[in-house]
C-alpha cells in the first residue's frame, strides 16, 4: 500500500511560480513511475513522469516551464512550476502505478491568477 500526501498549492499571479510537494509512505525508490496529473471540472489531464530509473517526461503543454524531480532520502517527488498561466489552475494529484493497485493523493489546489 502506498498513501500519498501533496502539498504546496496555492494561489499565484501569471508569471509566478510554486513547488508541489507528494510525499510517499513507502520508499520511492521501489515505485517505478510517479505522476503528477490535474484535475478542472470534467477533466483530468496527465502533467509529468518520474521514473526510479531517472528517466522524465511532460505534457506538451508544460513542457519547458515544469520541472518533476525526487529525492529518494525524503520519500519525496516535487513538481517545479514556472512561468504560470491562468490555464493552469486546477487541483493536482499525485499519482503511483504499484503493484495491481493505482493510489492517488488528496490533491493539491493552485489557482492563478490573471
Amino acid at each position: 500500500q502506498v498513501q500519498l500526501v501533496e502539498s504546496g498549492g496555492g494561489l499565484v499571479q501569471a508569471g509566478g511560480s510554486l513547488r508541489l510537494s507528494c510525499g510517499a509512505s513507502r520508499t520511492i525508490n521501489s515505485i517505478p513511475t510517479l505522476n503528477w496529473y490535474r484535475q478542472t471540472p470534467g477533466k483530468r489531464e496527465w502533467v509529468a513522469v518520474s521514473t526510479s530509473g531517472g528517466s522524465t517526461n511532460y505534457a506538451d503543454s508544460v513542457k519547458g516551464r515544469f520541472t518533476i524531480s525526487r529525492d529518494n532520502a525524503k520519500n519525496t517527488v516535487y513538481l517545479q512550476m514556472n512561468n504560470l498561466k491562468p490555464e493552469d489552475t486546477a487541483v493536482y494529484l499525485c499519482n503511483a502505478p504499484f503493484g495491481p493497485m493505482n493510489y492517488w493523493g488528496k490533491g493539491t489546489l493552485v489557482t492563478v491568477s490573471s
